[in-house]
């Protein structure tokens, strides 16, 4: 009977591969439209070779999939983390949706027809494992992402924040400072965004605008902070550099309170090898020989 079981199983996900692959063949075209760019352009190549390997089989298997999906809860809360993980030029919200159909569900599907045609050894627990890790890798990727490009600004916005006001004091405005610093930073998250603003000015947003769809962008409290510092003093008609003084200052007694904070978290996360580790090898050298002289050392 278990026999009987696992064939009409195998048969089934296999006719269920079959059908997959032929409506992936057979399918029309709606698969361009999910990859209508804001800019018109093809997306840039990704930093993940995995998914850079995995885009055509999204393409061709799993994206008209995908465009079924339209919860616009669930598709404005991935849009919103491509933007902060800076992946919105890599991945629209459809490929990312294809991306967790086909590590979480084709891939598994794979593994057991192979498990049950090829007498493979491993669990099916490991295949639903496997499927649970791989719907929600897009989603790690993008933390991945958000973290690396949150640690990249918080290191560069103060000494980016000095030369903004060191440019303004020396008679350059607000946007030929920023143009000035784009020009001549390498490597840098802070400096990209910022040739973004430059470029949505040039195409007609206004400052104020701008600036905000910067902090939306980065979504970093600092950030945020900083640029409703500079609109506030737009309106106002505060000068500009001493605020960029004000506002580097500030800054940097935040990477230093940050810094405290971490070293003392550093210490507390320190005691626990201390104790398990260290303290046992330190009682066995001091205590060792007392404990040996006790028992052998009136024995000849």
């Amino acid at each position: 009977m278990p026999e009987i079981v696992l064939l009409l199983a195998g048969l089934g996900l296999a006719a269920l591969s079959i059908y997959l692959f032929t409506s992936a063949l057979l399918a029309n075209k709606t698969d361009a439209n999910a990859l209508a760019w804001a800019s018109g352009n093809e997306p840039v190549k990704s930093k993940s070779s995995f998914i850079n390997l995995s885009r055509p089989l999204v393409h061709n298997f799993t994206l008209q999939h995908a465009l079924r999906i339209k919860n616009p809860t669930y598709r404005k809360k991935i849009e919103r983390k491509l933007l902060t993980g800076g992946l919105a030029t890599e991945l629209n919200v459809d490929e990312f949706i294809g991306l967790q159909i086909l590590w979480g569900v084709m891939f598994p599907i794979a593994m057991v027809i192979l498990k049950f045609t090829m007498g493979l050894s491993f669990s099916y627990w490991f295949c639903v494992l496997m499927g649970l890790g791989g719907a929600y890798f897009p989603h790690l990727y993008c933390k991945m992402q958000t973290n690396q490009r949150y640690i990249s600004v918080i290191v560069d916005l103060p000494f980016f924040i000095d030369l903004l006001a060191l440019s303004t004091e020396a008679g350059l405005d607000f946007i030929n400072a920023i143009q000035r610093i784009v020009d001549k930073a390498e490597d840098s998250v802070l400096a990209e965004e910022l040739g973004v603003v430059l470029k949505d000015i040039k195409l007609g947003s206004s400052r104020s605008d701008s600036l905000k769809n910067f902090a939306r962008r980065l979504d970093i409290p600092e950030i945020t902070s900083f640029v409703a510092v500079v609109n506030d003093a737009d309106q106002t008609g505060t000068s500009i550099s001493q605020v960029l003084k004000d506002q580097s200052t500030q800054m940097r007694l935040e990477r230093f309170v940050r810094a405290e904070k971490a070293g003392a978290k550093a210490s507390q996360l320190m005691l626990l090898p201390m104790v398990v580790f260290i303290l046992p090898a330190v009682f066995l050298v001091v205590f060792a020989p007392v404990i040996l002289q006790f028992f052998y050392g009136g024995k000849k």
